[in-house]
């Protein structure tokens, strides 16, 4: 197979796309119920992933557990979660495929995550086994939901809009999640103001908040965004499309191959993104290292939640004044200076300086690689295809983690370790800069 296929994405234009280069009523509405379901979900991410359940498990379900064994009951149920959507992913989205049924597969693994979610309030105290069950269905519920969602943006906008409409997500995405999440921090703060007993209840309500908060900003993308189109001539019945799918997931790694610059933006993206993933994980382990407390850890999260909202549309305008490369560019600069930062940092005052200046940059590298990937992408195989990206996100954050401690230990310097992560982003845009469309 030839490489011509690949206009089958954003990179090729048709008359519809002429039509509604200025995104039409119609598309107006899909964006907007698009953009909306980051609204949405990203609540978890924050109130729930990022915020109070680490805390919540560690201070409250498995209180008098050793530390070591609670640790090891929470690393297992992230893990649980991601590795089970990563390993199912491809295989999904390439079943969406052959039954044009993307949004049903959304509204699916939306449904675990939320009920999932709100199940978390109910949990009893000294429950953690049952605690990281329900809490790995969660993550499995809003992963998942993020692939299928994250497939759908080729068929609501145009190349010309792809960038803005992607950025506009994670943009919102970051005010909607940290909007609720500030909330849920002043019912932590203060119980009694809002008529409950503890800062436990507070969280239980939390989890509660943010299930009825991802349920009902989803509703709109489920009424305003069209199924996208498949390849197939006639979608098949769901079950039928098993057999299909297990047939055209073979060919998925070798259709990649055929797709040279996708193959290559996938290589430069599992680069530089487990750069980011490692980045984040070392920013929260340094803070605790100089004994920032939760209180501080929380503000600082809520600073890249509000930092992050204008900084990821600005990223999308100048990818549309420039193109989505040269936004990734400087990201990928940017995150140079603060793993250089974070080499020498040694007080809580520049922890809220890296918490800052990753908040520039984090919504807007996610946001544009997404838009760069769907130009790359065959529009009737979007579900196969960003099960694939989804996959390698997935894995994102095994490197970089290994390249620190091994090269820390072998210099006996965490410092230089932690510059060895350097190495992730200049490799990913050194092969980034071979990728045209």
């Amino acid at each position: 197979m030839d490489e011509e296929p690949q206009k089958a994405g954003l990179g090729a234009k048709s008359k519809q796309d002429k039509d509604t280069a200025g995104i039409g009523d119609h598309n107006r509405s899909a964006v907007l119920g698009w953009v909306l379901y980051d609204w949405a979900n990203s609540a978890f991410a924050t109130t729930v992933m990022a915020g109070f359940f680490p805390l919540y498990f560690k201070n409250y379900i498995s209180a008098g557990m050793k530390a070591t064994e609670s640790t090891a009951y929470l690393g297992w149920a992230n893990a649980l979660g991601a590795v089970l959507i990563a390993l199912s992913a491809p295989m999904l989205g390439a079943i969406s495929d052959a039954s044009c049924t993307k949004k049903r597969f959304v509204a699916i693994f939306s449904g675990i995550g939320i009920l999932s979610t709100i199940m978390l309030a109910w949990i009893p105290q000294g429950g953690a086994l049952l605690a990281s069950i329900i809490y790995a269905l969660a993550s499995l519920g809003f992963a998942g939901s993020i692939s299928f969602y994250d497939s759908l943006l080729p068929g609501i906008t145009t190349q010309d809009n792809v960038d803005m409409v992607s950025a506009s997500g994670y943009a919102w995405g970051y005010l909607g999640g940290g909007l609720l999440f500030g909330i849920n921090v002043l019912m932590y703060q203060r119980p009694s103001f809002f008529g409950l007993s503890s800062a436990i209840e507070a969280v239980q309500y939390a989890f509660i908040s943010v299930g009825l908060w991802w349920a009902i900003f989803s509703i709109p993308l489920f009424v305003f965004v069209r199924e996208p189109l498949t390849y197939m001539k006639q979608p098949l019945p769901l079950l039928r499309s098993i057999g299909r799918a297990m047939h055209e997931l073979s060919g998925t790694f070798s259709r990649v191959r055929n797709f040279k610059m996708t193959a290559l933006f996938l290589l430069a993206f599992f680069l530089y993104n487990d750069g980011v993933g490692t980045t984040i994980k070392m920013a929260v382990d340094y803070g605790l290292s100089i004994g920032i407390g939760a209180g501080d850890l929380i503000g600082a999260l809520l600073l890249v939640q509000f930092i992050g909202f204008p900084a990821a549309l600005i990223m999308g305008k100048i990818a549309k004044r420039f193109s989505p490369k040269t936004g990734i560019y400087i990201c990928i600069v940017v995150y140079l200076v603060v793993i250089a930062f974070a080499a020498k940092m040694s007080s809580g005052k520049e922890f809220y300086v890296l918490a800052a200046l990753i908040g520039l940059v984090q919504g807007g590298i996610q946001s544009l690689s997404r838009s760069f990937y769907a130009r790359l992408t065959p529009k009737d195989r979007s579900g196969e295809f960003f099960g694939l990206y989804n996959l390698l996100g997935k894995f994102s954050g095994i490197l970089g983690p290994i390249m620190v401690g091994q090269i820390g230990l072998l210099s006996g310097n965490s410092r230089i370790g932690i510059i060895s992560i350097s190495l992730l982003f200049l490799a990913g845009g050194i092969i980034l800069s071979r990728c045209r469309v």
